[in-house]
């Protein structure tokens, strides 16, 4: 969310640059973006939400970037990956925490020695596809008629969620559980794979897991970029917001 920058007596802050932030990153920081900052550390894999006072002004246009759902998101992981870990065989880091300090939320799992599917060939990616499809076989497998993720809140995928502003969704229970369990997020930048056999060592980034209809699952594993449709492909944003405002509780 990006919000004209004005003075704020409750944040106190003076705007900072992303560029900022990383020029003065402390040892074991791997990196700041817009949302989190990553650490790697003792073979632990570290990433947290910003604290408003790391919240990023750009530059260019003088605007506040203002994560959307930044501690809930994190929560969502770690209870999401907790879920997937009791129920299934998939592949995914340990995790050995959650908590929340000073306004940031810290997740901290095991880190996963590896290369992204994105960083393979094409020919390379047919193979870990097919294990794609048989771990979201599994994933879709587990039903549920609550919308939203194990943490209890509802986080739409992220090519949802930056068409609304709300701040918050409460859908109706379905009269089934015809809801599937879904990544929402499945990029080739979040599958480890070993480069050697091709074999998949972990999926990672669960921050928008959970119970949707299954085609809020898009197939963006098959091809490296975004979860989000690039030129050419089908744009089913607004089809999905609608689903969404069609579901919700209004009452």
């Amino acid at each position: 969310m990006r919000v004209r920058n004005k003075p704020n007596p409750e944040l106190d802050m003076a705007p900072v640059t992303n560029q900022m932030l990383n020029a003065r990153r402390e040892k074991d920081c791997l990196g700041i973006t817009t949302e989190r900052k990553y650490y790697h550390a003792d073979g632990a894999f570290i990433k947290r939400s910003l604290r408003p006072d790391e919240w990023q002004t750009n530059p260019v246009d003088g605007t506040l970037v203002i994560p959307r759902f930044g501690n809930e998101r994190v929560r969502n992981e770690a209870a999401a990956m907790r879920f997937v870990a009791s129920e299934t065989s998939i592949p995914l880091p340990r995790l050995y925490g959650c908590f929340e300090d000073g306004g940031a939320v810290y997740l901290v799992m095991e880190y996963i020695d590896g290369v992204t599917a994105s960083e393979l060939s094409s020919e390379q990616r047919k193979t870990v596809e097919k294990q794609v499809e048989q771990h979201l076989h599994t994933l879709h497998s587990l039903t549920s008629d609550t919308w939203g993720g194990p943490s209890g809140i509802v986080v739409p995928p992220y090519r949802v969620m930056a068409r609304s502003f709300r701040p918050e969704w409460k859908m109706q229970r379905r009269a089934s559980p015809d809801l599937v369990f879904c990544h929402n997020d499945l990029s080739t930048h979040n599958i480890i794979v070993d480069p050697r056999t091709l074999q998949i060592k972990a999926i990672l980034d669960w921050e928008y897991a959970g119970f949707f209809p299954a085609e809020f699952e898009g197939p963006f594993f098959r091809r490296p970029g975004p979860s989000v449709a690039l030129d050419g492909e089908v744009n089913d944003e607004e089809h999905l917001l609608d689903v969404l405002y069609e579901n919700e509780d209004k009452a």
